[in-house]
Order: C-alpha cells, then sequence, then structure tokens
C-alpha cells in the first residue's frame, strides 16, 4: 500500500469531490494519508477529516506564507488542535522566501521558531516547508537539535541532504522530481539513505508526469515511487513498502 505523506485535501480544488476521493483512496491502493494544515483553519480541517477517515491523519501548523497576522494566542490554539486523537506532526511549518509579497523575513523565522518550540515541548515530529530559504531554514532546525523532523518536497543540495540525514532527519519527495529540469534530485537521492525517505503528492499541487497540469491527489504518489526507485536500483514494489515503513516510523503510527 501507498503511503502519500503529504497531500491537502482541505484545498477547494477538492470542494466537490473531497469526500468521495478520500473514501475511495484505500481501495486505489493509498493505504495512509497525512494532511498537513497551513492556518487555523485548515489546520481544524485536517483534524475533522482525520476523525472522519480511519487512513488520514492530520498536522496541525501555520504556513510561512499565512503568518501575517500571527499572534501568540495562535500558538495555544495549535497546541490544543496537537493534543487530538490522529494529530501526528506540527506542520506545514517553515520558510519561504520565494515571493516578494509573502510576510517579512523576520517574522517567518519567529512564527518557524515559536512552532519547533510547540513540537518540542510536545515531542512531535515537524513538516518543513523550505523554499528560498535554505540557509536560514537549516540554522533554524539547528537551533532545536532534539526536534525531529521532515523536509518536504525536499530542494536543497545534496550537501544538506546529508547534514539533515547527520541530524536524523528525513526528506520528502514529491511530483517535481519527475520534470525533466530535475537535475539535481538524482545527487540527492544518491545520498539519501533509503530509510530516510518519503514519498508525497503536495495534493492538489506538484502533479507528477504525465499528469502534469492536471489536479494532483495521492493515487498519484506511485509515480514519485518509480522515479525514486530507479534512481536508487530497486523495484518500485521495494520503493513503496519503504516509504511505507519510513512514513509510519516517522509519524509513530502503529
Amino acid at each position: 500500500m501507498l503511503f502519500d505523506t503529504h497531500a491537502h485535501y482541505d484545498d477547494e480544488r477538492f470542494e466537490e469531490d473531497r469526500e468521495h476521493l478520500l473514501a475511495s483512496l484505500p481501495e486505489k491502493g493509498v493505504g495512509l494519508v497525512v494532511n498537513p494544515g497551513i492556518t487555523l483553519e485548515t489546520s481544524r480541517m485536517a483534524v475533522a477529516m482525520a476523525h472522519r477517515y480511519a487512513h488520514v491523519y492530520a498536522a496541525v501548523g501555520i504556513h510561512p506564507e499565512n503568518c501575517h497576522d500571527f499572534t501568540g494566542a495562535q500558538i495555544d490554539a495549535l497546541r490544543e488542535l496537537a493534543k487530538e486523537d490522529k494529530v501526528v506532526a506540527i506542520g506545514e511549518i517553515g520558510l519561504d522566501y520565494y515571493w516578494e509579497e509573502n510576510p517579512p523575513r523576520e517574522l517567518q523565522q519567529e512564527v518557524f521558531r515559536a512552532q519547533l518550540a510547540l513540537a518540542r515541548e510536545l515531542d512531535l515530529p515537524v513538516i518543513v516547508h523550505d523554499r528560498e530559504a535554505h540557509g536560514d531554514t537549516l540554522k533554524i532546525v539547528q537551533e532545536f537539535p532534539d526536534v525531529r523532523g521532515e523536509f518536504h518536497c525536499y530542494s536543497g543540495s545534496p550537501e544538506m541532504a546529508q547534514e539533515l540525514v547527520k541530524m536524523g532527519w528525513y526528506l520528502g519527495f514529491d511530483g517535481p522530481i519527475t520534470y525533466k529540469n530535475a537535475r539535481r534530485a538524482p545527487e540527492v537521492v544518491a545520498v539519501t539513505p533509503l530509510e530516510r525517505m518519503l514519498i508525497e503528492t503536495d495534493a492538489p499541487y506538484l502533479t507528477p508526469v504525465p499528469y502534469r497540469g492536471k489536479r494532483n491527489d495521492s493515487t498519484y504518489v506511485y509515480l514519485v515511487a518509480q522515479k525514486l526507485a530507479e534512481w536508487k536500483g530497486i523495484s518500485t514494489e521495494e520503493m513503496v513498502q519503504a516509504a511505507w515503513d519510513n512514513g509510519k516510523r516517522f509519524f509513530a503510527i502503529t
């Protein structure tokens, strides 16, 4: 069975068929899904979905693009949400320097640190978003050596990947590894141990080839596994099993 460790079924692009799609995933070979929130509202939605479907789990967090109105009360709200059954991580959190209109970098860093501290307090792993902010993101997670986590949709260098692996972290791989311009991804995969690799969709975004341009969903995560298996020189079945075991271990799902 496939484990999609990162999908956003709270997204409005699933408004028309969300319930049917989620209910049908197990019969389509997707046995587990983690849905991270990006705001308090979507974190609440993620928790509600996890309660409705046995194969869906939630993470709660505030995405760097959505932290413009941050207050300490939001950390208190996340703390309460994180105590709910089936919440397995704090996320999606991190830094995003790509868009000029994003919240100021200093604010993003403050919110990131506050949520890493919350994860440490609650002994939960974190799901980290890092876009065009590799140096600062790595520096900040190094300030929390007792927090374990995953770099979602990893886009850093092979050298940074090796550093994260030494720290005990995991790397998530998504549809972009199937794109023609994924030149650095094979180098990253080469230095990442199989037992530290997770497969993701980031649905509805980052749809893999040959479905690029369409709405993504968890049934396409097998294409990520196929590409990773090719680069690792193993069968797709071995990659799927490793990703399943890694995901359950990382999120402490029994």
